[in-house]
């Protein structure tokens, strides 16, 4: 089963209002489990059998290297010659450090590659979600605090 596969049984189990759902083959076992009635991302845990055949690749002990957002071309029709600035995963969105501070970005400032847009909590794990081109945010497309979606576009950026 795959990463799409995966989101796709998560949005599902969402949707259907079941409150656990687990599913098992010989390679791996996935129980999902939703909050009743909260608006909460569900619980996934994903255990993989072990196999001679299937490698498994090691989770990192901290969070890591901060992650790069996926950036791409807006269409002609929508926004002119603006950049999207897309999510890298699903998670929660937080505009600021913390709820004291401004926000990192703002409609008007000037980012280059490596300020920090962003912050998306992911499974408990805060990454900071870093610009990857140059230009002036035109418009911020979601709220602080929101649930998101990976390849979600977050920001509009004139690169001009």
């Amino acid at each position: 089963m795959d990463l799409k596969e995966i989101q796709a049984l998560i949005k599902f189990v969402s949707k259907s209002g079941a409150q656990e759902v687990s599913l098992e083959t010989e390679d791996f076992k996935i129980n999902i489990k939703t909050a009743s009635g909260a608006a909460e991302q569900p619980t996934i845990i994903q255990a993989v059998a072990p196999q001679a055949a299937m490698p498994v690749a090691a989770a990192p002990a901290t969070p890591a290297a901060p992650v790069a957002p996926e950036v791409a071309a807006a269409s002609e029709d929508d926004n002119g010659n603006y950049i999207e600035v897309k999510s890298p995963m699903i998670g929660t969105l937080y505009r600021s450090p913390s709820p004291e501070q401004d926000a990192f970005v703002k409609v008007g400032s000037e980012i280059k590659p490596g300020d920090v847009l962003c912050i998306v909590e992911a499974m408990k794990l805060f990454n900071e979600i870093e610009s990857e081109v140059s230009g002036k945010i035109v418009k911020v497309l979601v709220d602080d605090q929101s649930p998101i979606e990976y390849d979600q576009p977050l920001f509009l950026v004139d690169p001009s």
